[in-house]
């Protein structure tokens, strides 16, 4: 980062970013890709060269861009949002399908955009099959709809599914990715698309404020994470296997069928904890989960976090939680 080659971003001049973008594209099989602060920024972007105003954005009822976004759908793009229940995360083709309004009736919105997440964050990092999200992207199309793919975690569910991002990425129009979780970045996220949807992401990029100057600081990081930190995220998800099976073998509530990456769950109000309640005290024994809904929380495992680091919390979450482990 330190020896970056930088320019002016904003006029497409800054040479890291370019090459990042570049590269980006490439991963993804996309014509072109956009340099972002955030993948939330990204999703919204998205969102609004995709959908249509006062029409419908078709999303699992609790995705982040459903759960974590401040309503960004409605109040940026005017975009009505109908969230359907999954399973893990995922939507089927029957459930898409049936979205969908007869011609004439002018006074229900129609849908626009479908956006999937690959991996599902609330649903514990889960991937979608291969087969099984073409089916889906298909069946919308089919109906005239856009496809967004929220791919923030998309390199965990390549790596745990042994597809490459570019198959994953192929169905949709326009996919975001982002640099700062498994792969380590301090910030950074990129939405990518055909050429003619990726220069009006710049258009959006600017108006939502994310047009940057010397951004090739913080772009060579992305690039040194393409480089070095693709591969090493097997070992966050044999990680987060240890500790699931390890907590599930103590007592903890822990669905080990959700452990597909790097997240596991811990279902704390099963033991009458407030997730709240529960964090202070895992808190107090030195390991740090976070809360991911309500009497549930997260552990994460990533770049920062190594074997020993496992082996401490294996021993201090149910120490934590105490005799209600065992009741």
């Amino acid at each position: 980062m330190a020896r970056a080659e930088v320019g002016d971003e904003q006029e497409r001049e800054d040479p890291t970013v370019l090459e990042l973008e570049r590269r980006t594209a490439e991963l993804l099989g996309h014509e072109e890709a956009v340099y972002l602060p955030t993948a939330t920024m990204g999703n919204q972007i998205a969102l609004a060269i995709l959908g249509r105003r006062g029409s419908e954005l078709i999303v699992e009822e609790s995705a982040h861009i459903m759960m974590s976004e401040l309503g960004g759908a409605a109040f940026h793009s005017g975009l009505q949002t109908r969230g359907l229940p999954g399973r893990h995360g995922r939507l089927c083709a029957a459930q898409v399908r049936d979205t969908s309004w007869r011609d004439g009736e002018f006074w229900t919105p129609g849908g626009s955009v479908l956006a999937l997440e690959n991996t599902h964050n609330t649903a514990g990092g889960t991937v979608w099959p291969l087969a099984e999200l073409r089916e889906v992207v298909d069946t919308a199309r089919g109906l005239g709809l856009r496809t967004h793919l929220d791919g923030a975690r998309l390199v965990n569910a390549a790596v745990a599914s042994g597809v490459s991002p570019a198959e994953l990425a192929a169905p949709f129009d326009t996919v975001t990715i982002c640099l700062s979780k498994g792969l380590g970045c301090p910030l950074g996220a990129l939405v990518a698309g055909s050429a003619e949807l990726m220069h009006r992401a710049r258009i959006e990029k600017h108006r939502f404020g994310g047009a940057m100057r010397q951004a090739g600081i913080v772009a060579a990081a992305g690039l040194y994470a393409l480089d070095h930190n693709v591969d090493r995220l097997a070992d966050d998800h044999a990680r987060a296997r240890r500790l699931a099976e390890g907590w599930a073998d103590a007592g903890l509530p822990v669905p080990l069928e959700l452990v597909q990456t790097n997240f596991v769950q811990i279902d704390v109000a099963s033991l009458g904890f407030d997730e709240h309640e529960a964090l202070e005290l895992i808190r107090a024994e030195g390991v740090l989960l976070s809360r991911t809904r309500p009497g549930r929380l997260r552990a994460v495992t990533h770049l920062d976090v190594d074997d020993d680091d496992v082996e401490v919390a294996l021993a201090a979450v149910p120490r934590a939680l105490g005799a209600r482990v065992h009741a």
